[in-house]
């Protein structure tokens, strides 16, 4: 059965399959087990929403960063650090 915020115990889940669907459609809906989450069930939009910003998303170390990318995040950095002192107690 779904609990607050969508979500539900296992043993919740085989007795209310489709109402666990039903919700899964309008919003991710977590399975819980022993008052922990295991899973989430989420609609296909959601799902392709996920995967097309994993693809974009890209992470990597100073070492490797272009020289245009590098001087950008030192600009950022020096910008964070202006307003940080400007902004003290």
């Amino acid at each position: 059965m779904p609990t607050s915020e969508g979500s539900c115990s296992t043993s919740g889940r085989s007795r209310k399959s489709g109402v666990i669907i039903a919700d899964a459609l309008q919003h991710p809906v977590t399975i819980t087990r022993r008052n922990s989450p295991r899973l989430v069930i989420l609609n296909i939009e959601d799902d392709e929403k996920l995967v097309t910003r994993s693809e974009t998303c890209t992470s990597g170390m100073i070492a490797t960063m272009s020289d245009e990318l590098l001087h950008e995040f030192e600009r950022a950095v020096d910008a964070y650090a202006r307003d940080d002192e400007t902004s003290g107690p």
